[in-house]
């Protein structure tokens, strides 16, 4: 579990060596809502917003810490610590309907 003040920040540093193709998984403390940051390519990305909205975002590398910061406000309003898995190959299928347990 990653402090809210440093998890863009570790999202960006996991997503320089993560390969194309592979994601990231962003989670309350509680598991119930999440962000998905799948690495289409070295410049394109594809952001999940799942939680109180439900909205998919193609984006480039470099807008993302202004996108994530929006989506920590939305998503994850009172959380002090976010976790943070790294997944292998993306499919979108699989990648939505990951279960864990909710506490």
């Amino acid at each position: 579990m990653i402090d809210k003040t440093r998890i863009i920040q570790a999202v960006l540093k996991k997503l320089e060596n993560l390969p194309a193709g592979h994601y990231l998984d962003l989670r309350t403390y509680k598991r119930n809502r999440s962000v998905l940051v799948v690495k289409e390519s070295e410049d394109d990305l594809l952001v999940i917003e799942r939680g109180y909205f439900h909205e998919k975002f193609h984006i480039r590398a470099d807008k993302l810490s202004k996108l994530l910061k929006t989506l920590l406000k939305k998503e994850f309003p009172r959380s002090q610590k976010i976790r943070l898995y790294v997944m292998g190959e993306f499919t979108e299928e699989e990648a939505l309907n990951v279960e864990r347990k909710i506490i």
